[in-house]
Order: structure tokens, then C-alpha cells, then sequence
């Protein structure tokens, strides 16, 4: 940041009176820009045993794999910024479970959260690239391009998605019950 967006003159970086942290100040107007982290939501959603992944169309990763996820928007919250990515990537519609992966990336100035969704099959189509991706595919675990998914996030997700489900099953459960699956948090310091 070189200007103040109040009134566009320059700024300084420092440490503001009775703060702790070093911020972009405006000695002309005395406007103190807070930067705070930038939240991803998104959905992992599921059918049957199966899971809907996204090859992006956009950089950063372009051709990779990832969930239906991105930037929240102002006047929205997390659930139906995961609804409204789920729609724009994919074309598909989700009834939305809870909060499964929350995921800091302090590096990076980021925090993931994904909501653990099960995809619906009573709409046609049930799903299709949208402008920012360029396939969207069903895809069973043996069948995740590890290898190829876009983000350390979305690693981490569909690794305690399928480690979960496959407990649940040794639990004798009802892997389809999204109120199963507990929340998972973790930090990721670096990719």
C-alpha cells in the first residue's frame, strides 16, 4: 500500500501508538489500514462414495484439482459463500453440513474453511464446469490425483474426509450422516 484510500495521500508503515503490530499509517488524515486475513470457503461435496473435484480453469494452479472454494464476499457468511463457490465452479447444487476443515495459512495472510456437503442428485444437471473451471468430476478415493491437487488445504480435507469415512465404516455407521464427521483445524505454516 503507497496511498491512504480516504484521502490518497502517501502512507507509512509502523508500529501505531497502543498497538503491537506495524500498520500502514496516514499521518495526513490519521487513518490507521487494518489488513486482516482473507477467509476461502468452500464445500466438500459428496454422493454416495464418491467425491466432486474441480480442475481449475485460473491461476494460481491452473489445471490442478481442488474443491469448489474461494474468497468470501462482503455481506455473506461462510455458509453461503461455500453455497455460492459450490454454484459458480461446479454448477451443482449441495445441502450443506457442518464445518469440517478450518485451516490457517498465517504465511500467506489465509484461512480455509470447508463445509462438508452432500451433493444433489435431484437436480440436472447435477453438476458442470463453471467459467473458472475446466472439467468437474466424481471421484473415489483410489482415484484422487493426489499428485495433482492444487492446495495443501485441499489435501489435508479430503485426507481426514477419508480417513473419517473409513472409520465410520469400521464403526458400523452411516457414512452418508453428515452430522458424523467432526470439525478438524490445523495450521499450515508452509506448502
Amino acid at each position: 500500500m503507497n496511498f491512504c484510500s480516504h484521502c490518497g495521500a502517501p502512507v507509512r508503515f509502523a508500529i501505531p501508538s497502543d498497538d503491537d503490530r506495524p500498520r500502514y499509517l496516514c499521518d495526513n488524515c490519521g487513518t490507521i489500514h487494518y489488513q486482516n486475513p482473507r477467509i476461502v470457503a468452500g464445500s466438500l461435496p459428496i454422493l454416495g462414495d464418491r467425491v466432486l473435484l474441480c480442475r481449475r480453469a485460473i491461476v494460481p494452479r491452473e489445471g490442478c484439482w481442488t474443491l469448489p472454494a474461494g474468497f468470501m464476499e462482503n455481506g455473506e457468511t461462510t455458509p453461503e459463500a461455500a453455497i455460492r463457490e459450490t454454484r459458480e465452479e461446479a454448477c451443482a447444487e449441495i445441502e450443506l453440513g457442518g464445518l469440517y476443515t478450518m485451516v490457517d495459512l498465517p504465511h500467506i495472510n489465509q484461512v480455509y474453511m470447508i463445509y462438508l456437503a452432500r451433493l444433489r442428485d435431484d437436480v440436472a444437471p447435477a453438476f458442470s464446469a463453471g467459467p473458472e473451471s475446466l472439467e468437474v468430476r466424481l471421484f473415489r478415493e483410489e482415484d484422487i490425483p493426489w499428485s495433482e491437487l492444487a492446495f495443501s488445504t485441499i489435501t489435508k480435507t479430503l485426507e481426514c474426509y477419508f480417513r473419517d469415512r473409513a472409520r465410520l465404516e469400521r464403526e458400523a455407521r452411516d457414512v452418508q450422516t453428515l452430522d458424523l464427521y467432526s470439525l478438524h483445524s490445523d495450521v499450515i505454516r508452509r506448502w
